[in-house]
């Protein structure tokens, strides 16, 4: 089985303010990195649009309807001093959760051994029914949710290597025992969450905080000491990754120290664990990343792995 590349043009009509770090040239510069020549066995899928069903898995109804009331025709309506609305933006958002959906479809029907989608804007930064942190839809939750609900999973593992807390992970899945977080972050930082003793209603919510100035060694540390063998003791039959490549040296919002080896080496141990789990069945969505040549460079790596473990 190959990897599936999952995006849409949409994903490129969600357009901020000018300066903004969520600028639709990030995603352009990680699809323009995957058009070389070693990746030209992507299986390249189009996402469809989620359905209010499948987004109602996560977020109440009335969420949904007030982001549906702002949609703006011109302009911008503003959720916050970093989270807008432009006319693309719902439609965008709708296929980043679309793109996971048919992610799970596909990997768990088993058309493709892995998947990355390849969405913005991203997602692990909405709450239940509060956009903030340039996210409108809980990606990678409603993946996690339409993989036990409509596939009938058991347990689902996610892993967040963004350098920011998926606080939005997090809130949405706090009562779900089917789902094990994992998620590693420099803190201080925004937006503020994930201390270690946040560990959701079930202890299934493991959080690795990590200083400034952290380098790639302490980080896999961490990593093998404590995220994975607790992922791996969950025994998922899914894995979810949301992969966050703003942890790179590189990246003008925060102060980690990781390359591109270091997302390559997180990914072959996600892998690891996907093999000896759940017959490497592995679903990845891109989160953060603003160092626009790191994230296409370290994008590239993490899809290189995911397309040799793939063919495994």
């Amino acid at each position: 089985m190959t990897t599936a590349l999952i995006t849409h043009g949409d994903c490129l009509r969600h357009v901020n303010p000018p300066g903004h770090p969520e600028q639709v040239d990030r995603l352009r510069g990680i699809l323009a990195a995957l058009e070389a020549e070693e990746f030209a066995y992507l299986l390249r899928v189009e996402a469809p649009l989620a359905s209010d069903e499948q987004i109602r898995r996560a977020h109440p109804e009335a969420y949904l309807a007030d982001l549906v009331a702002l949609d703006p025709k011109q302009g911008y309506a503003v959720i916050d001093g970093d989270t807008f609305l432009g006319p693309g933006t719902l439609a965008a958002a709708r296929r980043g959760a679309g793109a996971l959906v048919m992610a799970v479809d596909m990997v768990v029907g088993g058309e493709a051994g892995n998947a990355f989608c390849a969405v913005r804007p991203p997602g692990h930064h909405a709450e239940r029914s509060t956009a903030m942190g340039f996210c409108f839809f809980g990606n990678v939750a409603i993946g996690a949710l339409h993989a036990l609900e409509a596939h009938g999973l058991s347990r689902v593992g996610i892993v967040d290597f963004d350098v920011h807390h998926g606080n939005g992970t997090q809130d949405l899945l706090w009562n779900e025992p089917r789902v094990f977080f994992g998620s590693s972050q420099q803190m201080p930082l925004f937006p503020g969450t994930g201390s270690s003793e946040e560990r959701g209603a079930h202890g299934q919510i493991l959080n690795m905080p990590l200083p400034a100035g952290a380098s790639g060694q302490v980080f896999r540390a961490g990593m093998l000491a404590k995220i994975l063998p607790a992922l791996e003791a969950f025994d998922p039959d899914l894995i979810l990754i949301s992969a966050g490549f703003d942890a790179h040296a590189r990246d003008p919002l925060a102060n980690l120290n990781l390359t591109e080896a270091d997302f390559a080496w997180i990914t072959e141990r996600l892998c690891d664990v996907a093999d000896r789990c759940c017959d490497g069945r592995i679903v990845s969505t891109l989160e953060g990343g603003y160092d626009l040549a790191a994230l296409a460079s370290s994008a590239a790596a993490h899809v290189r792995v995911l397309m040799e473990r793939g063919h495994g």
